[in-house]
């Protein structure tokens, strides 16, 4: 048989809510739009699953989701009434759950399982974009309150085996998300110093140089003026933690509600 190729680790900025569905968001997402498409291309061959760490789903410790048929978590307001009865039916993996709990644990963190957690927009927003019949299995990692950076690049170094079991580890949050400064003109330079900050960590040849600066984030140019609340940042930290040692390097950058969103792959490095 074969060797099942490495697969990269993925950063993607998921745009504001169920924006694929709603007349004049998605005309703003229209790059995003296109590159999530085209994301399944990048990898090489079709996942066995999906392991999506969002930046909507905290924890009180590490968990993970065991539905066999997840749920649909519609976690924002104020949209329009057809956007609450969207519907991404991927199954879920019990199996792929267990595996993840089980590298988790023998790492030394706790891992939980939740039977009841769904797919927010974070999950189904990009999924729907890549994998439209929605026929690849999902499973969710939650990120664990507190926010310590170092524990969830730990927690990536973890579950980092998966990615030579035909697994696409995914983290999905944005690089800029302060909700009071979208479609504001003074947060374009503020998304612009931060990214790149995030841009130049996540380039870093030395992957401890690199966790270094993602540690330490909160030194960046603009950092609490891009994410007051680490949430949307956090599952870049896991993706880092499982690249190990491969550089990053972005995939895109879109433009939206005045600020710069941007999604890095961590692809995999010959020795």
């Amino acid at each position: 048989m074969p060797a099942t190729p490495r697969f990269p680790v993925v950063f993607v900025s998921h745009g504001g809510g169920p924006w694929p569905w709603v007349d004049g968001m998605k005309e703003v997402f229209a790059k995003t739009a296109r590159e999530f498409a085209a994301l399944p291309r990048r990898l090489p061959g079709r996942p066995k699953a999906v392991l999506m760490i969002t930046g909507h789903w905290e924890a009180q410790e590490f968990s993970v989701s065991t539905a066999e048929r997840p749920p649909m978590d519609y976690d924002y307001f104020g949209f329009p009434e057809h956007t609450y009865k969207l519907q991404y039916p991927a199954p879920g993996s019990p199996a792929l759950a267990a595996r993840v709990r089980e590298l988790v644990t023998q790492a030394g963190m706790p891992c939980l399982e939740d039977p009841q957690r769904g797919f927010d927009h974070g999950t189904f927003v990009p999924l729907w974009l890549m994998y439209p019949d929605a026929d690849v299995p999902v499973v969710l990692l939650s990120m664990k309150s507190g926010y310590d950076p170092a524990e969830h690049i730990r927690v990536g170094q973890a579950i980092a085996p998966l990615r030579d079991e035909g697994v696409l580890i995914m983290g999905s949050g944005l690089t800029y998300h302060n909700m009071r400064g979208f479609r504001q003109p003074t947060s374009m330079p503020v998304s612009e110093q931060f990214e790149a900050y995030l841009h130049q960590a996540i380039r870093q040849p030395d992957p401890a140089e690199r966790n270094r600066m993602l540690v330490e984030w909160q030194s960046a140019p603009a950092a609490r003026l891009a994410h007051p609340r680490e949430d949307h940042l956090l599952p870049l930290m896991v993706v880092a933690g499982a690249a190990g040692d491969d550089p990053g390097e972005q995939i895109f950058v879109d433009v939206a509600m005045s600020v710069v969103m941007a999604s890095y792959e961590f692809p995999p490095h010959a020795a």
